[in-house]
Parts: C-alpha cells; sequence; structure tokens
C-alpha cells in the first residue's frame, strides 16, 4: 500500500500493484543465465554425442581397414618352405591368421559382428581369373560381393575381384590374397539417429614366394574355416 493511500485510509487498486509488479519483473535479470543454459543445452547434448559418435566411427572404421591389411599380408607369407617343393599351405596356417585377426580386433566383438572373406585369386589353365579357394571367419551373414569359390575355373569370362574400376588380378604362375571385411557396427549412444552404415573393407596382397597353387592341404584335427 502506497503512501498516499494509506493518508488516504483508502486500500491501493490492484492495477497499480499489478504495473509495479510487472515493472520490478521486467526489470529483474536473476536466473538469466540459467535460463538460457536450459534452452542451448539440449542443442549442446546433441552437437557433443554426435561428435563423439562419429568420431568413434572413424576410429573403428580405420580399425577394419588395418585388420583387411594384416589379414591379407599374413595370408600372402603363408607356406611352409622347403628347398624342394613350392610353400604348401594348410587349414591351419588360415585359422591362424583369423585367429590374429580376431585379436588384432579385441574389443569389437568381431567374431560375431564381423565377416573375413579370404580368397586366393589365381589364373586358370585358360588365362582366366579364377577364385581357387576361399575361407570365411566370424559370424555376420554377409556374402562376397565379388565372387565365390570357384568362379572363373574355366574361361577368360570372370574379370577378377574387387571394385569394377579397380580390378585385382592374378599373374601367371602366382596367387593374390583378397580379403574383404564386412562389420556391423555398434552406437555407443543408441538414442542418436545417424546414418551409419555397416563397414566393409578391401585388401590385396600378392604371395610373398613361390606356392604351391593346387590347394589347401588339410591338417590334423583342424576343421577348414569354409565359408558356407
Amino acid at each position: 500500500m502506497s503512501v498516499s493511500a494509506r493518508i488516504a485510509g483508502k486500500p491501493e487498486r490492484p492495477e497499480g500493484y499489478c504495473r509495479r509488479a510487472l515493472h520490478r519483473f521486467r526489470r529483474d535479470q536473476s536466473g538469466l543465465a540459467l535460463v538460457e543454459f536450459a534452452l542451448s543445452l539440449p542443442i549442446l547434448l546433441i552437437l557433443v554425442t554426435s561428435g563423439l559418435e562419429l568420431a568413434n566411427y572413424v576410429i573403428t572404421t580405420k580399425r577394419i581397414g588395418e585388420i583387411a591389411v594384416l589379414v591379407a599380408d599374413n595370408a600372402s607369407r603363408m607356406g611352409a618352405q622347403s628347398a624342394l617343393n613350392d610353400k604348401q599351405i594348410s587349414e591351419a596356417e588360415i585359422n591362424d591368421v583369423f585367429i590374429g585377426a580376431d585379436m588384432q580386433g579385441g574389443g569389437l566383438d568381431f567374431a560375431t559382428r564381423g565377416r573375413i572373406i579370404l580368397s586366393s585369386l589365381q589364373q586358370n589353365e585358360e588365362g582366366g581369373q579364377w577364385i581357387k579357394w576361399q575361407r570365411c571367419f566370424g559370424a555376420l551373414p554377409h556374402p562376397s560381393s565379388y565372387g565365390d569359390e570357384g568362379d572363373g575355373e574355366t574361361g577368360t569370362s570372370f574379370p577378377g575381384m574387387g571394385p569394377e574400376n579397380n580390378r585385382v588380378t592374378a599373374a601367371e604362375g602366382t596367387a593374390v590374397m583378397v580379403v574383404e571385411i564386412s562389420y556391423r557396427y555398434r552406437r555407443i549412444i543408441p538414442l542418436l539417429d545417424l546414418p551409419l552404415h555397416d563397414i566393409s573393407e578391401t585388401a590385396a596382397f600378392n604371395v610373398r614366394d613361390n606356392r604351391d597353387l593346387t590347394g589347401v592341404q588339410p591338417s590334423e584335427d583342424v576343421t577348414p574355416s569354409t565359408c558356407t
């Protein structure tokens, strides 16, 4: 109640009290920063979490690419050295290569969420490209994008493996170890609907030494890692 109202002995009018309350509210700046922070917090959280998710996706893609190169390189070195015969490769050696890849991908749950397809690309008797044998590792149901075991066994119609504009082909008397990897990425923040697809990487290495190209030798008590 104002001084004049008390002197007059009359109560203050409601509209006068409301005007003064609105005026005080308009000039009051306490809590202004808190309100701005509350409004901007959702946008800030989306930007930060999206950045973390994208960074993790890029790192995972790089790791999958490194595993593809590792498998192709190790597969190109397989074989028991002999002074009399070309190197022979065995099912046990192929499985060892896959075990090394699984260890390299520690933390990725690669055996469950990934698929490695290792192919031996060679020339057939007619000079055409031929997938002589193929082995696989990982439970992800993903077929080869470039051919299956036995493709190109006869004729010259099979063009080789790899993207159409960058085919990998094998020279006469040697082989190329072609690796395809597919991996189902697991989001660290599943609430975000970012367009993150499965990761696919390829790599290829020519065999390092003279290799017996007749096929893979069986190993005692070893189950072949076939792709079926």
